[in-house]
Order: structure tokens, then sequence, then C-alpha cells
């Protein structure tokens, strides 16, 4: 019914920046959540930001100030863009996007697959 695909992923070093993109395709009436997780190798999956229908916003602690999330409507598009990345930001980052599909409060929930980000020098 859905589909996300995710990109921008890759190496950065210290410092830099970069812009992942959620791109939602398919049988959509209209956006009503997005959040961006991340799994860091031996982690536990965790949630990083997270963008309502109305520009709620919201954001894990470690990432504040650096990360923000943001939406294109025409696109169906949410973007992460990501400043200052630290070796810890290093993970696979994965969108969860939440959709409505019909004019009745039908929901599509579901996840992209998931783009690598390397902070390294």
């Amino acid at each position: 019914q859905v589909q996300l695909v995710e990109s921008g992923g890759g190496l950065v070093q210290p410092g830099g920046s970069l812009k992942l993109s959620c791109a939602a395709s398919g049988s959509i009436f209209s956006f009503k959540a997005m959040d961006w997780y991340r799994q860091a190798p031996g982690s536990q999956r965790e949630m990083v930001a997270a963008l309502t229908s109305d520009g709620s916003t919201n954001y894990a602690d470690s990432v504040k100030g650096r990360f923000a999330i943001s939406r294109d409507n025409a696109k169906n598009t949410v973007y992460l863009q990501m400043n200052s990345l630290k070796p810890e930001d290093t993970a696979v980052y994965s969108c969860n996007g939440e959709f409505y599909i019909d004019q009745y409060g039908s929901t599509w929930n579901g996840w992209g697959q998931g783009t690598r980000v390397t902070v390294s020098s």
C-alpha cells in the first residue's frame, strides 16, 4: 500500500553534515507522523527524531540542537538534517511512517529499508 525509501547515508568526517530522506509513495491519503530511528552495532534501536502532522517535533537528548526533522508535503518526503556529526552517531538510520490511507481514518504504519551513516576520520 505504502512504500518508504530512504536515502542520503554515507561516510562523513566528524563535524560534518548529512541529510537523510525518507520518501513515501503509494496509496497515501495524508501524512500522520514520521519518526527516525537509529541502531548502532551492539546497541538497541533508539528514536532520534519525531514529527507529527501538526508540525510538532521531538528529539532525543543526544541529538538536540544538531539534528532537525522536516517535511516536504508536495514530495511526501521527510528529511533528517544532521549537523555536527560525531562518531557516536554512526548507525543504521531507519524511518518509521504512519499515513492515513483513506478518508475514514484508516492508517498504515511501516518502515523503510534503512540507510547507513558512518562518522569517521
